[in-house]
């Protein structure tokens, strides 16, 4: 190929033009640079370097060191500096010339790599054998009572439990630690421990209690004939543990059932019902009825024997309400602590009041402005903020199913348009913060936003006298968190060693369906320009979790989280198949991916 050395020369001032721009972006952050820890010092220093870098349109430049058969900086990020310096030596080569005085880099495209693989042992533990990616897995409450289902977890490859603080308590925090820790010993494997602030929950508030009643139906096919009855289950009285089709009646009542007796009622709607009696047993009494049945509390039951006096149904568990919502309505959400209500409408189906929800975190009126977008429930519905006064939100429906979508309490709202300067760190995580520092490795941060969270993690820390003990993971989770990706991890740089979350179910709320890939590729590479390890998280396989057969995009999913450092699994009945097989993947696959870089190993066909 026939190199034009003028075209050679335009590459090499292009390049020194950028070499000449990051550096001097380098002395605006001189008094960042000094307060970071020694163990960043080169890495801060190269995410400066790298940001300054993608503010410039790269794309022309890399075609052109392309066709050339040079590195286009496609993974550069770790080493941005060096790689141009390199670049540039090699391009003054081709035509013959002697580069100019050599710059200091500061860091190499080895040392650089094995920067990050040191941060990631020491936030994350040693990988484990055939795969370079970690994997952490969210614990449920019965790791507290379950040694084997935890011993089994760390046989299967976790190399790191997680543990969320907003659920439990710290009894069940600490037995769950316990036999993490007896597991690692009996297995010879150090597993870390990582908790979870729960941060500010921005959810509805409570929903007014509907009836105590419950409604029971027959299975009927496509031609009306029963398939087989309502079953309800008589018992004593409703537990947490008694089944959903359980109604309180007496027991000395119950006592004198035998199989066959008829038993009547007059449901709620005023129709008469007879339930069968088909079976006795410990549990309770199981009758049949063969017509759908709406049964409350207080309700008469009547022995078809005249002989044995008449009963009442017992307390049962109200219905929870929720709020139907339909594109066009409107609802109001309110600073007061008070209950939710359901829109009243009139005999036309005109709205007479619309339906009321509070919002569980009141510092959020602050900062909301008319016209800005609302979502609610992992944003399955969608609205903006018609009118906003200093304790009312009068929001309209924009988005929601056709028949109407159903908003229940505690269901999280986003504000993905609105700058919430609600801070991170609550009273309840100061407190929970102070166990977490006596017995995990290391605190995930939820919902940072800004350097002044993190500051405010950080004094919080050093308090507790645990700064230079505890390793932090900071959740991204919103679109200001992403802005401010650089300034939030210069700022927790100030301690070791630090991680970041991509919590892709908050952040594609926020950031949208449309942006979220593009966003997520982002924070890679921004971590991998400060070496600093990426956990991917939310929803990995979780259809295997859960239900025991995953879906094909999952199996997609789990490939491309080989960008990652780590990999973090939700809990579910089916947690320890969902890890074996995670466990094969990435083991499998690494072979073709490392990072964002693609390997090429010998080609194997069958």
């Amino acid at each position: 190929m026939k190199l034009n050395p003028d075209d050679i020369l335009t590459l090499i001032k292009k390049i020194e033009h950028i070499i000449a721009v990051i550096q001097d972006e380098e002395l605006n952050y001189e008094s960042e640079l000094n307060d970071v820890h020694p163990i960043y010092t080169k890495s801060a220093r190269n995410l400066i370097h790298y940001d300054k870098f993608r503010e410039l349109d790269f794309r022309k430049v890399q075609k052109k060191l392309h066709n050339l058969g040079l590195t286009h900086f496609a993974s550069a990020e770790e080493h941005i500096l060096s790689s141009l310096i390199k670049t540039r030596f090699i391009l003054y080569k081709l035509i013959d010339a002697e580069p100019p005085t050599t710059i200091k880099a500061g860091l190499s495209i080895k040392k650089s790599k094995r920067l990050t693989t040191k941060n990631t042992k020491e936030l994350l533990g040693f990988r484990s054998k055939g795969r370079r990616v970690r994997i952490m897995v969210t614990q449920p409450t019965e790791s507290a009572y379950d040694y084997q289902l935890v011993l089994d977890m760390v046989k299967n490859g976790m190399n790191c439990a997680r543990i969320n603080c907003a659920h439990d308590n710290e009894d069940i925090w600490l037995k769950i630690i316990n036999n993490i820790n007896k597991a690692s010993n009996a297995l010879g494997r150090k597993v870390k421990i990582a908790m979870d602030l729960g941060g500010p929950k921005i959810r509805t508030g409570p929903i007014a209690e509907g009836p105590e009643i419950r409604k029971f139906t027959p299975r009927r096919n496509e031609k009306g004939l029963l398939v087989y009855p309502a079953i309800i289950q008589l018992v004593p009285e409703i537990n947490l543990n008694s089944p959903l089709n359980a109604v309180p009646i007496p027991q000395e009542w119950l006592d004198n059932l035998k199989v066959n007796d008829t038993i009547r009622l007059v449901d709620t709607r005023g129709k008469q019902r007879k339930l069968k009696i088909a079976s006795i047993s410990p549990a309770g009494v199981e009758a049949y009825c063969g017509k759908t049945v709406y049964i409350e509390s207080g309700q008469r039951i009547v022995h078809e024997n005249e002989d044995m006096p008449d009963t009442f149904v017992g307390k049962l568990p109200p219905i929870a309400q929720y709020l139907l919502l339909r594109v066009g309505d409107e609802i109001v959400i309110t600073k007061k602590n008070q209950l939710g209500q359901p829109a009243i409408l009139d005999e036309d189906g005109n709205t007479l009041t619309n339906a009321i929800v509070s919002c569980q975190v009141p510092e959020i009126f602050d900062y909301v402005k008319p016209g800005e977008v609302i979502l609610f429930n992992d944003g399955k519905i969608e609205g903006f903020i018609k009118e906003a006064t200093p304790d009312k939100l009068h929001v309209t429906i924009t988005r929601a199913k056709e028949a109407g979508s159903k908003l229940r309490a505690e269901k999280g709202i986003n504000f993905p348009e609105t700058h919430l300067a609600v801070n991170s760190l609550t009273d309840k995580d100061k407190k929970d913060l102070a166990f977490v520092v006596k017995h995990a490795d290391i605190v995930n941060f939820s919902f940072v936003n800004s350097i002044q969270d993190v500051q405010d993690l950080l004094d919080e820390l050093t308090e507790l006298k645990a700064l230079e003990d505890i390793n932090v993971i900071l959740k991204i989770e919103t679109r200001s968190a992403f802005a401010n990706l650089k300034e939030i991890l210069l700022t927790a740089m100030r301690s070791k060693y630090i991680g970041v979350m991509i919590a892709r179910g908050d952040l594609a709320v926020e950031a949208g369906w449309d942006d979220i890939g593009r966003i997520q590729e982002e924070i890679l590479l921004m971590c991998n320009a400060a070496h600093v390890p990426v956990i991917w998280a939310t929803q990995v396989l979780e259809n295997l979790s859960k239900k025991g057969l995953p879906s094909r995009a999952e199996i997609t999913d789990v490939v491309n989280s080989l960008q990652a450092d780590c990999v973090m699994l939700n809990k579910g009945p089916y947690i320890n198949d969902t890890l074996k097989l995670l466990n094969k993947i990435l083991g499998k696959m690494e072979d073709y991916q490392e990072k964002n870089e693609s390997m090429l190993p010998k080609l194997v066909k069958a």
